[in-house]
């Protein structure tokens, strides 16, 4: 399949028109009167783009909403759009922002909320959502829960909201067969799970395979699951809730049980409280770190089988 994506994967026009706020009927246009996106063709012969392709649509819708005209934008290389993307006009203030979501949340309107959030998505496309988006919201809803403008129940309907945007995004992603298996869950007395949903989207958009167990997943059967499902690496989950006092043999215990062959990644706000980690035990700082190490196992799977071909 040629669809300039090394990896052999794409994304669906669906999945396109969802991260980039770009519809469908704009991208075939584009694709017959500019030459461009130029997406391949899957088995079924639909169309799939391309992440370079996506990035770069996603540059051109902001530029667009700024004010530039496509065809103009269209002709430009991916470093004069990024140039031209640097001086465009930035995002609403935090304090707008934060006025406006914490008045979605006040309203009691589940279907406005989810549009709020889907306009942010399209808006910003699935991986500036999640870097960006979603933990400047996270952190205006839990701002507004500790200062007692929100109930408990509203910053409830907010993370079962954004959750349930997350997934739907995330089920149209189509993953590499060949990329890397990915669990991931949380340790029981850890209910906290948006964190392993965000970084699920962003390893999602990488051809990643997921296999998400959910929360509060006892150790034993974290070790049965990973070698079920031939996990290349397991992702665990800490918020500053998770007791600090429990933390370090929580995660030592879960290492000695896995096979060397299993990396075990851990982060989340809890994890950034202890000095040292047990052997094994890789930190993610943030994201892009994930993304980064997906990356590499992808490619060093890729040379294997390239390898393994030339023997043949």
């Amino acid at each position: 399949m040629n669809n300039n994506d090394p990896s052999g994967s794409g994304f669906g026009i669906a999945v396109v028109e969802r991260s980039t706020g770009l519809s469908k009927d704009t991208l075939r246009i584009w694709e017959r009167r500019y030459g461009f996106p130029t997406p391949g063709r899957d088995a079924n012969g639909e169309r799939v783009y391309s992440t370079e392709q996506v990035e770069r649509l996603g540059t051109i819708k902001r530029l667009m909403d700024a004010g530039h005209r496509p065809g103009r934008l269209i002709e430009l290389s991916a470093g004069a759009l990024e140039a031209l993307a640097a001086g465009a006009p930035r995002r609403e203030a935090p304090e707008q922002a934060t006025h406006e979501l914490v008045g979605v949340l006040k309203a009691h309107d589940p279907e406005r909320l989810r549009a709020w959030l889907l306009a942010g998505l399209l808006r910003d496309g699935l991986a500036r959502f999640v870097t960006r988006t979603m933990p400047e919201a996270n952190a205006i809803v839990g701002d507004a829960w500790m200062r007692g403008e929100l109930a408990i129940f509203e910053e409830h309907l907010y993370s079962h909201t954004v959750q349930g945007v997350l997934r739907g995004t995330i089920q149209q992603v189509r993953p590499d067969p060949a990329g890397a298996r990915v669990m991931l869950t949380t340790l029981p007395g850890e209910s906290h799970g948006l964190g392993l949903l965000m970084l699920e989207a962003m390893l999602v958009m990488e051809g990643a395979r997921c296999i998400a167990l959910g929360t509060e997943t006892p150790a034993p059967e974290i070790r049965k699951a990973a070698e079920a499902h031939r996990a290349d690496v397991v992702a665990l989950s800490f918020s500053e809730a998770f007791p600090l006092a429990q933390l370090r043999a929580a995660i030592a215990d879960l290492a000695a049980m896995m096979p060397a062959t299993i990396d075990l990644w851990v982060g989340g706000a809890g994890v950034m409280r202890l000095a040292r980690l047990p052997d094994r035990v890789s930190r993610l700082a943030d994201l892009n770190e994930a993304v980064q190490r997906v990356r590499s196992i992808g490619a060093a799977r890729s040379r294997v089988d390239a390898g393994a071909k030339k023997s043949a």
